[in-house]
């Protein structure tokens, strides 16, 4: 049998093995010499057959860590109503939340200004992780004004929900007055928690949510893996 024979068989092998469950979303593939032990070849052939996998979109390499399987890109609907959990589910995914950091500071004059407070004005700010069947798909800083949600920073950390604990803080509900969207790529930081290269593309969403008096009480920054996730625009999410 041939070289490029062997490496295609290699590739459909692999290939098969993603799509039976043998290998699941971020799950790393053993490695090269492993692969070679396995199917018999030398590194060179089973390197061919990674880079026929990268190429049909099936897993992505990290630099020093391997070769991991591709998530199945999310679809992320953002409209007037913008809602993590829901948008999670409806796609067929588990969602999950990490805090990475939660705290209550003053605001810088770029928060002030969205959330219309005096410069100065106290927030609440929260950073952290957002995940599809355990896989992350977004960093993001959300940051709402602290004087009109005092016990909003308890209600985070027992939720893990924006809409959970603005609804248990008397906002029952909140839509999104703007949202722009930057290309960006990944910094050392936020390739770290999102387990991509340094460099890598990702998506910058910036939104503004209003209550229903429509008074500011959130502001909020997410930078989606730009691999993982397809954002989709519309009028009205509900």
């Amino acid at each position: 049998m041939g070289r490029t024979a062997l490496w295609t068989a290699i590739s459909d092998s692999l290939t098969a093995d993603i799509a039976g469950g043998r290998y699941r979303a971020g799950d790393k593939l053993p490695t090269e010499a492993e692969l070679a032990a396995r199917f018999g070849v030398n590194r060179h052939t089973v390197r061919r057959a990674l880079e026929a996998l990268h190429d049909r979109g099936l897993t992505h390499a990290r630099r020093g860590a391997g070769v991991f399987v591709a998530s199945r890109p999310t679809d992320y609907p953002i409209g007037r109503r913008t809602r993590f959990h829901q948008n999670l589910r409806a796609a067929g995914q588990e969602p999950g939340k990490e805090i990475l950091a939660l705290e209550t500071r003053r605001a810088d004059p770029r928060e002030a200004e969205a959330l219309q407070l005096t410069e100065g004005a106290t927030v609440h700010a929260y950073d952290g992780l957002s995940f599809a069947d355990g896989v992350p798909i977004a960093t993001f800083r959300s940051v709402f004004p602290a004087d009109a949600l005092p016990g909003l920073p308890d209600h985070l950390r027992e939720t893990r929900s924006v809409t959970e604990a603005l609804a248990r803080c008397g906002v029952p509900d909140y839509t999104r007055t703007s949202t722009r969207l930057t290309a960006k790529a990944a910094s050392a930081t936020q390739a770290l928690h999102l387990r991509i290269d340094e460099g890598a593309p990702i998506l910058r969403s910036v939104g503004i949510n209003v209550d229903p008096d429509g008074r500011p009480v959130e502001y909020g920054r997410t930078w989606f893996a730009g691999d993982r996730v397809t954002l989709v625009m519309g009028d009205e999410t509900d």
